[in-house]
């Protein structure tokens, strides 16, 4: 019996659920709000039906109706980062199995915590202004009054009016365009999104946009200034989702499209569905760096198409898509690249671990959540830890293709759901019935609700490391006399991915002699790398004594001089999760 409550929503799932909802926003620039209507159709659970509750953050609600009729609503007690409850009474009785459509009229704030309204300056184009949403986790309902849980899947269809010199895409199938008939200076921009999906999927864009087709089912979005170096660095989108399909099953958004935001958006990506969301530190020139798209797309099956019910359950979400989206690496790369790539995320899940505190439960897989601002409580565990217990549990079942059998076996059966730890448990061990003996050796307890790092570390093939690691102490060993035995040789042989690994292996060292930076400069010619990773890490170390660090993402330049280290919390284009992604 899963429950049906979820500690960060006041809505309850228990008595109603949302089926769809129709969405109409009049985008303001001015104001920098939407003036807003949303139609939720609502299902009823329960007999004598005869109110619910609805998420709510900072909305002005000026009116509820409820199949036509008014129906009284009151907003409760403002909580510190829930938001406030909307009751909702309605002018009638249901029972179960009916149907009642909920109207709210509404406008969000200038603070909507979901939408970042970015002036012409914040921009690439220095034009025009620009709006961008990002719901995940809890911030739909500063945007939408909803029940603003992942337990709740739904379609969505939605009308946005926006200035005509101004393009709206949202996280659906375009579904045609007009002249606003309210406003000769406006355009109207309508969507649909047929696969049910969790509210925190929702996300809507407006900006001076081109696109660019760079597959059958996919165009890259951005302004002007970006388009044509995002559709050369995204052209491999199409393999990715051949790859994915094979692993995992057939792609049901039908459209896969990606958005480079503007050089101020504080993300890495989002997986918004048919309309996954990219920072333009991605753009590196060379396609090094595309592979985070391939985590993006991996959330087509496991996240969006099978969802965690609640917050506590989220490393369902990011461990298995991690765990997919290193699969597709080793299909169109190596097995010793996903190997490479599963040793730098340990590293960032005892980086987490350190952080938090190894004793601190939100270092749990599953954490309890009550009263627990998500914003606060996310980080790397969900992503890391929970590959490494797949990763074992690949290990223990016989190898990646007999546990891969497993992963697209769970997705076929819990595809437009939304699940529980306990689900997925109990249908790992019904899959594999004839190793129930070796599932029951593993020490659940301590995966799942023990603080600090998992109870069994993973022996990965270093093979690609140990070539950073080689170079790396050749550099920090050398005298400054034998510099001469440096050359272009050395980085050869080395993907961009080690390239990356080994000026980050540096970045942990006593900072290099100056010499020794002018000497690499010389032999490696880092300045000449567009990749962000790369400069973001490059000659890090600047005499003896000091450390400087140039972040080159969201285009900003971090020029503080700390001694002995880097201060950047994260880097430019690695997926963090939210809210830093």
């Amino acid at each position: 019996m899963t429950s049906a409550t979820d500690p960060c929503s006041f809505s309850s799932f228990s008595k109603c659920v949302t089926k769809h909802l129709n969405l109409t926003f009049h985008v303001d620039f001015d104001s920098h709000v939407l003036k807003a209507k949303v139609a939720l159709t609502v299902e009823v659970l329960v007999d004598n039906f005869t109110s619910l509750t609805l998420d709510t953050k900072d909305l002005k609600v000026s009116k509820v109706t409820a199949n036509g009729q008014a129906a009284k609503f009151t907003l409760g007690a403002k909580h510190s980062f829930m938001g406030t409850p909307l009751e909702i009474t309605l002018p009638f009785d249901l029972s179960r199995g009916q149907h009642v459509i909920v109207e709210v009229t509404y406008e969000t704030a200038p603070s909507a915590s979901a939408l970042q309204w970015l002036t012409p300056e914040q921009t690439a184009g220095k034009k025009h202004p620009y709006l961008f949403s990002q719901c995940q986790a809890t911030h739909c309902r500063s945007m939408v009054p909803c029940q603003d849980t992942p337990a709740m899947k739904h379609t969505y269809y939605a009308q946005v009016s926006v200035p005509k010199e101004l393009v709206a895409v949202m996280s659906a199938l375009r579904d045609g365009e007009e002249p606003d008939p309210q406003d000769s200076s406006r355009i109207i921009y309508r969507f649909r999104q047929p696969v049910p999906m969790p509210c925190y999927l929702i996300a809507i864009v407006v900006g001076a946009l081109e696109s660019r087709e760079i597959g059958p089912r996919s165009r890259v979005w951005s302004e002007k200034e970006f388009v044509d170096k995002a559709a050369y660095e995204f052209s491999e989108t199409e393999t990715m989702l051949k790859t994915a399909e094979g692993l995992a099953g057939p792609y049901v958004w039908g459209q896969y499209d990606i958005l480079v935001l503007p050089p101020s958006f504080p993300y890495g990506g989002m997986e918004n569905p048919c309309l996954t969301f990219a920072t333009p530190t991605l753009l590196a020139g060379d396609r090094s760096l595309s592979s985070v798209i391939a985590h993006e797309i991996s959330h087509s099956w496991t996240g969006n198409l099978v969802t965690n019910k609640t917050w506590e359950h989220f490393w369902l979400n990011e461990g298995h898509t991690v765990y997919l989206e290193r699969m597709i690496g080793r299909s169109m790369e190596s097995e010793q690249f996903r190997q490479f790539k599963a040793m730098g995320g340990w590293k960032d899940l005892q980086e987490s671990v350190n952080t938090f505190g190894a004793n601190n439960p939100l270092t749990n897989l599953v954490p309890n959540l009550n009263e627990v601002d998500l914003d606060e409580a996310f980080s790397s565990v969900p992503y890391e830890k929970g590959f490494s217990l797949l990763y074992h549990l690949e290990e223990l079942m016989g190898g990646p293709e007999v546990f891969m059998g497993f992963v697209k076996s769970y997705i076929q059966l819990f595809s437009y759901s939304s699940i529980t730890t306990e689900e997925w448990k109990h249908y790992l061990f019904t899959y594999f019935k004839n190793k129930v003996g070796i599932l029951n050796k593993v020490d659940w307890n301590a995966w799942m609700y023990t603080p600090g790092m998992p109870p069994v570390k993973p022996q990965y093939d270093s093979t690609m490391a140990d070539a950073c690691i080689a170079l790396c102490k050749r550099w920090v060993k050398t005298k400054e006399g034998d510099l001469g035995n440096f050359s272009e040789v050395d980085v050869k042989t080395l993907s961009t991915h080690q390239l990356i690994e080994f000026l980050s292996l540096l970045l942990q060292e006593e900072p290099l002699p100056l010499s020794h930076v002018k000497r690499m400069q010389e032999v490696y010619q880092l300045n000449a790398f567009n990749n962000a990773e790369i400069r973001f890490r490059r000659v890090p170390v600047l005499g003896s004594h000091r450390a400087v660090c140039v972040c080159v993402s969201l285009s900003l330049t971090v020029g503080s001089l700390l001694p002995g280290g880097c201060g950047c919390v994260s880097s430019p284009s690695g997926r963090m999760p939210f809210p830093w992604r």
